[in-house]
């Protein structure tokens, strides 16, 4: 399998058609072993914590796993499980930095929105007095700021897209590290990125579309059978209401298991691409002496 992935077509950077269908390939060759790892990351989000760093590492390591069929350094699951363990906490770490970054971010721009309206109503006169052309302008502003906003948050946040993926495959970088090499790997590709992203999601919009419609028949055909028969406080609609909600949990966890493979392979290739156009080729998942 790793023949395909080393063809002349992957030693050049990559248009967006070509990430796109090289995520795909990955995530057709191995669905099998990346959707138990998956499986097994939202399994752990059942865990306070510490279970949501080790989805976070394990998310991680579908990109690394990844990356090692991309440099032709392919490693078992294993293998690349104890590596990303061996840096939980750097992982932790990486989390609560990018949680006090996204706070950082959203209070700026939220910022940033209501600043102008708040100069607008001083110039033009407090609410009572205002006419209709200065509402059209405010209007107007409005819609140019959240514009403006919108595209500020997506610019940053794509800076941000890679920030798991150094920290699963680098030897030399930690928890904040990571994400300084994310903004760096990032610098001059937001939009190739955003459209990579958006195209990635569009595509696992079916299997997001067929978890919600047999989630909903399932909701529906035990309406039908049992509503009429327990009533509310009753012990059998307790334990319907549970099964319903507990199976409706379980379809939705199986679902995120089908799509976070294809957006984690995705973006390994992305990663791949990325340290091609900057670094060149040179590259080693690490020294493959295990």
């Amino acid at each position: 399998m790793s023949k395909n992935f080393n063809s002349p077509n992957l030693i050049q950077p990559l248009n967006i058609a070509n990430v796109i269908s090289a995520g795909m390939r990955l995530y057709r060759s191995h669905l099998k072993k990346y959707f138990l790892i998956a499986l097994k990351a939202y399994v752990w989000l059942l865990v306070p914590i510490y279970g949501w760093v080790k989805f976070y590492a394990l998310s991680a390591l579908i990109s690394r796993l990844s990356f090692g069929e991309l440099v032709n350094q392919p490693e078992s699951v294993s293998e690349g499980e104890r590596f990303v363990n061996s840096r939980l906490w750097d992982f932790f770490v990486t989390m609560i930095l990018m949680f006090v970054i996204g706070i950082g971010i959203i209070l700026g721009f939220t910022l940033i929105g209501f600043l102008p309206t708040g100069l607008l109503f001083r110039l033009l006169g407090w609410l009572p007095n205002i006419t209709p052309a200065n509402i059209g302008i405010i209007i107007v502003i409005n819609l140019l700021v959240t514009i403006i906003v919108i595209s500020g948050i997506f610019w940053i946040g794509t800076r941000f897209y890679l920030v798991d993926v150094p920290l699963a495959i680098e030897d030399d970088v930690n928890g904040s590290s990571t994400i300084r090499r994310s903004w760096e790997l990032t610098k001059g590709n937001i939009g190739r990125i955003l459209l990579i992203s958006l195209i990635g999601f569009l595509i696992t919009i079916p299997i997001q579309f067929i978890i919600q419609i047999i989630t909903t028949i399932i909701g529906l055909i035990i309406g039908l059978i049992f509503t009429p028969l327990p009533k509310e406080g009753d012990p059998i609609f307790s334990t319907i209401f549970f099964l319903y909600y507990g199976l409706s949990f379980g379809l939705n966890f199986v679902g995120g298991a089908l799509i976070l493979p294809f957006l984690q392979t995705v973006k390994a290739v992305v990663y791949y691409d990325l340290r091609s156009r900057h670094e060149g080729l040179g590259l080693q998942l690490r020294n493959y002496d295990i």
